[in-house]
Formats: structure tokens, sequence, C-alpha cells
């Protein structure tokens, strides 16, 4: 039994050592270690002791020790569940797989119509005056003047949603007069409100959190809750360690130190090689002209530009999401975590031969934008002034959690098994409100699915959104996003009752300006 442990252990530490080779800042970080080496704080008479100490006085320890908490974090799943006491027979769930297949066939299908119809190319480079004009106006790209008139937005949240129900288990039957819509034929494993109350025990134990009595009193000789949480919040920056800000997370960031603690957590803390990264996509959006600017652009006008909270931020967020669709550090990850295995568009550039060195991957990110997908970003606005920090953050946020909320998958974190988790808690602890839909033909996850695709941003006031996304983070899960769902349903549910018809259902529920998330959240995980 020893042996087939070390022998795992062998080949973890192998794998570990080969995967952070290949890390961003392993070079910056083998510099420092070679440096520590060859200084005369380590010596060759007792190297490992000499050199442990040394990395600990150099601060390079918490820097490996962070390395690897990131490197764990993305071997596997957002979240394990626990082994059941009866062993299940693992569902098929490949049909999901080929619905994302044709799903990004679809997507492909409707852009290379629109640049048919519209006799624009996917990809070609940019003419000079284009590019000295984008290259002079890069810091106030709102006045960049381009005619979007004619572009429109390939697909929207409900599209989606259509999509999502189309999707049917072959060896689902269904029972006689049972609706056609809901999720609960998919076989993915979601948790029960007891098992949510035993994840999220710093809500459901009545912890003091931040976000939901800024004057509550504190320990010690602290003003209030938000002055011991600041003063505890230094201390951990000042650890550098990745997972003790992660759990402190967990009770509410206050707002002067959130950015560095995310930082820390989703390991985007920017260095120099960083910087240089993110001016050669600055440059490659400078050198090519693909289809997706316009759609991006479109989508930055159509969404934060009109919103109240976001408008002010216009500027960077063309730059964040136009560096975003050049970034082919992006498409790895995301091609080979979703269930279609890596469907990728290859674009010749306009008017060049179709070579090898004229082709490149459509967008360079593999991801292309939908109506809204904006509002992934616009929240770190709220978080970093230097852009290129703002970027990183909102990279690493996307790559761990957004993307599985725009793909089907059989995740049990992707955005089918949160329709799911939304509709069995509905079903379980609303079931009057549950009926009450039922009765009049309206599917309760329509009513909240741009919700759940948008984790909420652009729908919950910036500060709360922020505690929420905190949650997120703090706990590595986005069950949080579906469960919030329900409890917002819950809390305006005598006015829901009221009303019949979808129009009136999401009158409703259009402003949620009033709602706190924290108190909320406590509220239903309080409830026994």
């Amino acid at each position: 039994m020893e042996s087939t442990k070390e022998i795992e252990l062998q080949k973890t530490a192998n794998k570990l050592t080969d995967d952070i080779q290949s890390m961003t800042n392993y070079k910056n970080l083998y510099n420092e270690i070679q440096r520590l080496v060859a200084s005369r704080a380590v010596r060759k008479e007792d190297f490992k002791n000499t050199l442990v100490d040394a990395l600990k006085s150099n601060g390079l320890e918490t820097e490996l020790r962070n390395t690897v908490f990131h490197w764990a974090r993305t071997q596997g799943p957002l979240q394990r569940e626990p082994e059941p006491l009866m062993p299940m027979l693992e569902a098929d769930l490949s049909y999901l797989k080929r619905a994302q297949i044709q799903w990004e066939r679809r997507i492909q299908k409707s852009l290379n119509s629109m640049c048919n119809e519209l006799n624009v190319p996917l990809a070609r480079i940019r003419f000079n005056m284009d590019k000295d004009e984008l290259a002079e106006k890069w810091d106030e790209l709102s006045t960049y003047d381009i005619d979007l008139s004619q572009y429109r937005p390939l697909y929207a949240p409900k599209d989606f949603l259509e999509v999502l129900f189309m999707v049917r288990d072959p060896s689902f039957k269904k029972q006689p007069g049972e609706p056609n819509w809901e999720f609960s034929h998919i076989q993915i494993r979601v948790k029960t409100l007891s098992q949510l109350r035993a994840m999220y025990p710093e809500l459901s134990h009545g912890v003091p959190l931040l976000g939901v009595n800024p004057h509550m009193t504190a320990m010690g000789n602290y003003l209030n809750l938000e002055a011991e949480r600041t003063a505890l919040g230094e201390r951990v920056l000042a650890s550098n360690h990745a997972p003790i800000a992660q759990e402190f997370l967990k009770r509410g960031a206050p707002r002067a130190i959130r950015g560095k603690l995310w930082s820390l957590v989703l390991g985007s803390i920017v260095k120099d090689n960083d910087e240089e990264y993110y001016e050669e996509l600055k440059s490659l959006v400078l050198q090519y002209d693909i289809m997706v600017d316009k759609l991006i652009i479109k989508d930055v006008q159509l969404t934060a530009s009109n919103d109240d909270q976001y408008f002010v931020f216009e500027d960077v967020l063309y730059k964040t999401m136009l560096c975003f669709s050049r970034d082919s550090e992006v498409l790895a990850p995301v091609t080979t975590d979703r269930s279609a295995g890596g469907q990728v568009i290859h674009a010749v550039l306009q008017g060049k031969p179709a070579t090898l060195e004229n082709t490149l991957v459509f967008p360079p990110s593999g991801v292309i934008p939908f109506h809204g997908f904006t509002m992934y970003a616009t929240p770190f606005c709220y978080l970093y002034d230097n852009p290129c920090t703002m970027y990183y953050t909102f990279r690493a946020f996307y790559l761990r959690y957004w993307f599985r909320l725009h793909t089907v998958s059989s995740h049990e974190q992707g955005i089918v098994a949160l329709c799911l988790l939304f509709e069995r808690l509905l079903q379980c602890h609303e079931p009057q409100l549950w009926a009450h839909f039922r009765n009049i033909h309206i599917q309760p996850i329509k009513v909240v699915f741009k919700w759940l695709m948008r984790g909420f941003s652009g729908h919950l006031p910036p500060e709360q959104l922020l505690y929420l996304w905190d949650l997120i983070l703090g706990y590595d899960s986005l069950e949080i996003v579906a469960l919030l769902a329900v409890t917002i349903l819950s809390f305006r549910k005598e006015n829901l009752m009221q009303v019949n018809t979808l129009h009136n259902i999401e009158a409703v529920l259009a402003d949620l300006s009033s709602l706190k998330v924290m108190p909320l959240l406590q509220l239903v995980l309080l409830k026994e």
C-alpha cells in the first residue's frame, strides 16, 4: 500500500515539475532561485538547509507554494462531490458533448453568413490609415469612428437557452403528462440545500459578514467590522499566501483591498513579462482587423455604454475585450476543457495566399462574443486603475469560471448543472411558486437564465455583485449563483404569485437594485 502511495506521489511530483515549466511565472521564478543559489546565503556544505532558509527569508517559498496552489486548482473540477454511500452508475452524458459541437457549428455558420451578407472578411491586415487612427485613439476608443449599424450580435442568452431546452437525454423516457421543458432528465449530480449549507458554513452559521451591516460591532479596538476586516486583510496580503486570501474572501472583501486579494487568489499579479505580453496583444489588435472586433465594439455599445453603472469605463472595456480576442493563451484551456474538444475556425488573411503563414485561428482566443459578453469584464473596472492589471484578473476569472456559463457541458459547475440546481432547489423549497409557474405554463428558468449566464453582472448593483463574486472566488464554486436566483424568486414570491404572464413576471424581477446579496444568502442558508 505504501509503495503504491509513493508511486502516485512521484507521478504527481513529476507532473507538477513538468507543468510548472510551462507556467507564465516559471522563467522569473527560476531566475530568482538561480540567483539565490549563487549567493552567499546558500552554502555548499549544507546546501539543502541553507537553500530552504534562504527561500523563506526572500519570500520565494511563499511564491513556490502559491504556484503549487494555482497548479492544483487547474488539475480537477472546481468542486468534488462527496462519494455517495451507494455507488452510482456513471450516466452517459456524451449527448451533451454532441450538443456543444452542434452549437459551435451553428455559431460559426452564423458568423460566416454575416461576413457574406456584409461582404467583409473574417480577417485581414489592417490598412495603415486605420492602424494609425486606432493607435492614436487607443486610450479613447469611444472616439474611434466606425459604422456598425449593419452588425448584430450572433446570439443572446435567450437563444442559448433555447439550445439547452432542445438537449435531450436519449435514454430518458418522459412520463405521461410531464412537461417537456425541465432539466430533470439530465443526470448531473447537483447539491441539495442541506449540502449547500455544509458547503457555505460562514453563511449558514451566522458568522459576521461584510455586506450585511457596515456598522456591525467588531472584535478588539476596531470601529466596526469593515475596519477589522480591512486590517486583517492587509495582514493576509502581507503574508502573500493565496490559499489564506481565498479563505478570507468567504466573509466578503473590504472595498479598498478587494482587487489585490482577487489578484493573489487568481495568480494574476502582473510581472514585467506580463506587461510585455499585454503590449504584444495590443500590437496584434493594431496589426490585424478581424470580424470579432466589430462584434466586441457593438457589444460594448449595446451593454456597458448604456448602463448607468459602467458607461464611464467604455474606453478601458474596448481595450480589454479587443486584447482578449487576440490572446492565444486563452485558446488551449477553453478548448481543452469544454465538451466540444476544441472546435475552432481557421481564417486566411484577405488578399493573401492560403499558406500556413497567412492562416490564423479565428479569433486567436477561440472565444466568439455574444450579446452581453462584455459584462463578464465590467465589474473589474471598479477594482483596478491599471488596464493591464485589470486584463489579467479578468482573463483568470474567465478561464476559471465564466466560459462554463456559455458552454454546453456535463461539468458540475457548468450552465446545464446550474439550471438543474436552480430547478431542483425551487421545486423542493418553493413548491407553491413552482406550481404557480407550471399552472401558467412559464418555465421558471426562462425568468432567471440571463442572471445565471452573466453571473448577475448588469443585474445587481456593482457593490452587491462584487460581494457575490467574492463568494465565487472564496468557495471556488458557481453554485452560489443558482442559489441566489432561487432566493430572489423566494423573496419576491408574494408579488410573483399575483401575476400570470411572462411580461409581468419579468416586471416584478426587473429591478434588483434594492437587494443585498449577503443578507439574502445568509437568510436562506440559516433556515432549518
